[in-house]
């Protein structure tokens, strides 16, 4: 698939037609998919947010609130108990999934159990737009530091990139530089700290930063 993996959604110009180019076509032409799955996974998330993200209410403009030609929610952990000859033609059908944030251990986990994974190489023309734990989700690892559900066997994730995301860097107390330099020493693989006006593109595997603000590369 065609990534593009942000911290905070689609949050300037530049991210914007990184989208676009991505897409091939404008935002108000494309057919979105968004997948709140990882939210149940967070204890700071739960029902308010994920309502207000499939609302596509304020705070949510970056990602649900960009003006789609349709927006629809796909619910990963639905998908197992419904049957592939439903959801697949829904994924196929969409020109983008919309992931968002909580925890990526618990979306990796139902990215591969409701079979998912085993369709994405199969519709490389989709994009997949990360916001934070829908980012850091196609990593190799995520660290413990991010590790929140108590289910999580290790900080693994999907493993689709050969880095690891620090997503929100100077957003809160415990997301500074020092932080993230602390965080990517504990990491094997290389690793990127993006802030909110940062995103990363990888089409067929090559790796480009697009940003209006601050973003650091940290080799293992």
């Amino acid at each position: 698939m065609k990534l593009l993996l942000t911290s905070g959604g689609v949050t300037n110009p530049t991210i914007r037609r990184a989208l676009v180019d991505l897409l091939g076509k404008p935002v108000e032409e494309c057919h979105a998919l968004v997948i709140p799955t990882a939210q149940w996974g967070h204890p700071m998330c739960g029902p308010p947010s994920v309502r207000g993200l499939v609302a596509a209410d304020d705070g949510w403009e970056h990602l649900t609130g960009l003006g789609w030609a349709s927006l629809g929610v796909l619910e990963l952990t639905a998908l197992p108990s419904i049957g592939a000859e439903r959801w697949v033609p829904w994924v196929r059908d969409a020109d983008v999934l919309l992931v968002d944030g909580g925890d990526a251990t618990y979306l990796a986990h139902w990215v591969r159990e409701s079979g998912l994974a085993d369709l994405l190489p199969s519709v490389p023309a989709t994009v997949w737009v990360g916001v934070s734990a829908g980012s850091m989700v196609m990593a190799p690892r995520i660290g413990d530091l991010f590790v929140e559900w108590p289910g999580a066997p290790d900080d693994r994730a999907l493993g689709a990139v050969d880095f690891a995301i620090f997503p929100h860097l100077d957003a809160f107390p415990t997301n500074t530089l020092a932080d993230a330099e602390r965080w990517a020493a504990g990491l094997d693989v290389p690793s990127y700290a993006i802030d909110e006006q940062t995103a990363i593109t990888v089409v067929d595997g090559a790796i480009e930063v697009v940003s209006e603000g601050r973003w650091f590369h940290f080799e293992p």
